[in-house]
Parts: structure tokens; C-alpha cells; sequence
């Protein structure tokens, strides 16, 4: 008689052979274009003959050519195969070291999103993009509410607290949503976390299996795919168009996945505002399939109007009929600033206890004090009067921007106004190296992003240039430098 749970060890014994399988074919071909033995350009063997060769499965070869996909070293071309993109052809750059022996298989997956993602840690100059204005941040009025707390609340703050966040401020933002765009949800939905990048990395762990299919925008967010990709999740390429991501592209072409993750009001970093009916076939391709849908809402409040100042505000996708499948996930850090740490994601009713576990196992629960300042600074109408003079002050140094690039560079560059966001975007032809004058620019003390470092297979080109959180001397001074190379394009 067969001991109990042996046939479960086999499958396990097997599945765990099969996974190291995958894992070495996949490092085999990704070293082989790192180090330029298959230099850019190059077309990969058909899978069968591929796996045929190395004697191993057709399947085994794909699921690494995918990943390598997702990842961004090779490109599918409808009819004509697979090939090296020309950004993976060369070896690394920019000193990156392979990650440390010993790691788990997920453990190398998220060391290795290094080579596509480095969240920036020194201080902001211009035109860094995603940098809210902060020398101007009520810091006195701050302090002085968490100086009113009561010492018995204090001592209660003090204690461990509910995962799920703290019930004054999880009402605050359940509120705020509804009068400021426009959804309407349960104080009990609401998930407080440490900023919308916890926020993406719960919605992986909890509703995404290793090998998933999550479409994404391209260009887009590289701090998404980078979660998604440290989960074995395959970020999938969806271009994008006047109206945003391409929906029923993106169905056809992947028409396994589970997720699509997009930023309809303000697409991150081209600033496109996806339109009504493409909203609608979003949701509709989300019920079809029974997948989900991740609304990052990362700068949704800042929405200027045009000439007159009088925003027509675009609601949240969450907002509309039939968004039972949508996540949306909000933060802190544009709003107010980044040192908060403060963000939150609104979740289905059925899915609260599951994402309040999730943040425990995490690190337990957010400040409680911090919390609790931030659920009066809302309630107490501080959170609107900020965005208020944040939203006339960062129209204002756009102005400043488009004004200061249009005389520096003699005309070269003339941005277009935008009537949303913290950054704009300067585009040219496709294909175009934006890197090289990125550099330039570094070197001469500005930090000005290239569109392609956002891009996965799509070839827009361009830079980006933030202007919310420099005053104008620093965005005037930036403008030279950047006029001067821009001249000599």
C-alpha cells in the first residue's frame, strides 16, 4: 500500500526538476546575449528545433524565450520569428554584477530586476521626474496635529494595529475618493499600505501565479514590470495609442492573460488620458476573461483645466459601471510627499482579510501615528487646500518650463502644454538614441530621462522632463543646459 502523500512528492520532486530545467535554459540564452554571442539582431532557433537540440521540451524552451521577452532581451515579429532586440545585443553598461550565489529561483528573479529598475535614492534636481514640490509642505501645521493627540491615544497608537490600516484614515480615504474621483467604496476596502509600489507587489503575490500573463503598457512604469517579474510573473507588451493601451491588441496577442495593469488618467510617461470606449473595452475584456484589472492612479489629482484654470476632472477608471474586477491602487507620495510612505489599494470586499494577511506577514502594519495625522490632515480639509496651491503653483512651473526650453534651445524644442501630470514629454522619430544626450545632460548636472528606458519593444524615443518640484530658478538654469544640447542635435 503507497504511503500517504507520496504521489504529492513525486509531483513536487517533478515539478521542481522541471523548474530548474527552465531556470538554465533560460540563464543559457540570457548570458549567451549578454556577453554578445548572440548580438542584437540575431534570430533565435525555431522552438523545436531549439529544444530538439538542447533535449529538452518545446515547452521548456518557450517558457524561457517568454521570459526573456517579458524581460525585454529578445522581440517576437509577427511571422519572422524571434530575435535579439537591439537594447539586450550588448553587454551591460552600467556595472551591474550577477546576483549572489545561494538565492532561491525567486530570490535571483527579484535581484535580477536590478538590471531593468533602480529606484532612485539621492536627492532630486531638475528635471527628475515623479519629484512632488516639498520645501513648500505645511510641515508646522503637520507636526502640530500629531502634537494634539491625546496621551492615551498615543499609548494605543503605540500598540500593534490592524493591518489593514488604521479605521479613522482608511474612512478618510474612502471619502476622499468618492468626492475627489468619483469612486464609491467601503471604508472596509480600503488596504493602507507603504506607497503604490507595496501596493503592486500585493496584487501580485495574492492574485498572480508564477508564469502568469499580465499585459502592461509600452512604454510604461519600469517599477511594475520589475514586481511582476520578481513574482515569475510575464509582463506583456501592449503598445499604446491616442486613446491609451491597446486592449484588443493586447487580447489577441496574449490572450491567456490574467491582468492588465494600466494608468488611464495620466498614462505613465507618454500623458496619455485613456478615452471613454477604450475604458469600457478594458472592463469588458476584463469580465470576458475573468481577469483583472490594476488601476494606478499615481498622479490622478493633479488635473489643471485648461486656459481658465477650471479642471474638467476625468474620474477613475474605478469609477464607472462594472468595475467590480478593478483594482485601484492610490499613494501619498505626489499628493503629499515620499517620505510618508503612506499609500493605499481599494480591493474588492471578498479580497480585504486576504491583502490585510499578506501586509502582515510583510512588516505588520504601518505607523500608527503617522496614520492618524494623515486621517485628521485629510478630514480636516488640509489635503485639499494643499493640492489646490499645488495644482496652480506646478501649472505655473510648467509654464515656466515650456517658456524657459522653447528660448534656450532657439526654438529646437517647443514642448505642448498638458492640462494633467508632473512632466512632460519631449518625442521624436522613433528609433531615435535618446541615451546619448541623457548622459550629456547628466554630466552637466541635470537628470533628464530617455523615453526609451521605459520602452520594452516599442521604439519611441524622447525625454522626459519633471518640473513639479523645482522652483523656477532651478528649472530656468536646467533649460539652458538642456537648450545648449539640444542645439547641437
Amino acid at each position: 500500500m503507497p504511503v500517504a502523500g507520496a504521489n504529492s512528492q513525486t509531483t513536487a520532486s517533478r515539478d521542481g526538476r522541471l523548474g530548474q530545467l527552465r531556470q538554465q535554459v533560460y540563464e543559457q540564452l540570457r548570458n549567451a546575449i549578454e556577453q554578445g554571442r548572440l548580438p542584437a539582431g540575431t534570430r533565435l532557433p525555431p522552438s523545436r528545433e531549439h529544444a530538439a537540440s538542447l533535449g529538452v521540451s518545446r515547452n521548456t524552451v518557450l517558457w524561457a524565450v517568454q521570459r526573456l521577452q517579458a524581460e525585454g532581451y529578445v522581440e517576437a515579429r509577427v511571422g519572422d520569428g524571434t530575435y535579439v532586440s537591439q537594447a539586450a545585443g550588448a553587454p551591460p553598461t552600467q556595472g551591474l554584477v550577477a546576483p549572489p550565489r545561494g538565492l532561491s529561483q525567486r530570490g535571483q528573479l527579484i535581484a535580477e530586476t536590478a538590471a531593468r529598475w533602480r529606484p532612485p535614492h539621492v536627492a532630486a534636481r531638475a528635471f527628475r521626474i515623479g519629484a512632488p514640490e516639498v520645501d513648500t509642505f505645511p510641515f508646522a501645521l503637520w507636526d502640530r496635529l500629531a502634537r494634539q493627540a491625546r496621551p492615551g491615544q498615543r499609548s494605543a497608537r503605540a500598540q500593534y494595529l490592524d493591518p489593514a490600516g488604521d479605521p479613522d484614515l482608511r474612512q478618510a480615504v474612502a471619502l476622499w475618493l468618492w468626492a475627489s474621483r468619483g469612486i464609491r467604496c467601503d471604508a472596509a476596502q480600503v488596504v493602507v499600505c507603504s506607497g503604490s509600489q507595496q501596493g503592486i507587489d500585493l496584487i501580485a503575490r495574492l492574485l498572480l501565479d508564477v508564469g502568469d500573463e499580465v499585459l502592461v503598457e509600452d512604454p510604461g512604469y519600469p517599477g511594475i514590470r520589475a514586481s511582476l517579474l520578481g513574482h515569475g510573473v510575464l509582463a506583456r507588451p501592449v503598445a499604446l495609442d491616442a486613446q491609451g493601451l491597446r486592449i484588443d491588441d493586447g487580447a489577441a496577442q496574449w490572450p491567456g492573460a490574467r491582468m492588465a495593469v494600466v494608468t488611464p488618467t495620466h498614462q505613465f510617461p507618454t500623458g496619455v488620458c485613456m478615452g471613454l470606449a477604450r475604458r469600457q473595452a478594458l472592463l469588458q475584456w476584463a469580465r470576458t476573461h475573468d481577469a483583472w484589472v490594476v488601476e494606478d492612479d499615481y498622479d490622478g489629482e493633479f488635473q489643471y483645466g485648461k486656459n481658465d484654470g477650471k479642471a474638467q476632472r476625468v474620474p477613475a477608471l474605478c469609477s464607472l459601471p462594472g468595475s467590480e474586477r478593478v483594482l485601484y491602487v492610490g499613494t501619498f507620495s505626489k499628493t503629499l510627499h515620499p517620505g510618508l510612505r503612506l499609500g493605499f489599494v481599494v480591493v474588492p470586499p471578498a479580497l480585504v482579510e486576504a491583502f490585510a494577511m499578506a501586509r502582515a506577514i510583510t512588516d505588520r502594519h504601518a505607523p500608527g501615528d503617522t496614520q492618524a495625522v494623515l486621517a485628521r490632515f485629510i478630514a480636516e480639509g488640509h489635503l485639499l487646500r494643499h493640492l489646490r496651491q499645488m495644482r496652480e503653483l506646478y501649472q505655473a512651473r510648467q509654464r515656466v518650463l515650456i517658456g524657459a526650453l522653447a528660448d534656450a534651445s532657439g526654438g529646437a524644442w517647443q514642448l505642448q502644454p498638458s492640462d494633467r501630470g508632473m512632466h512632460l514629454l519631449h518625442e521624436v522619430a522613433p528609433g531615435t538614441d535618446d541615451e546619448a544626450l541623457s548622459r550629456q545632460a547628466l554630466a552637466a548636472g541635470v537628470m533628464l530621462a530617455p523615453l526609451s528606458r521605459y520602452a520594452m519593444q516599442s521604439a519611441r524615443r524622447g525625454w522626459l522632463l519633471g518640473y513639479a518640484g523645482y522652483d523656477e530658478t532651478e528649472i530656468r538654469t536646467a533649460a539652458r543646459v538642456v537648450g545648449v544640447l539640444a542645439r547641437r542635435l
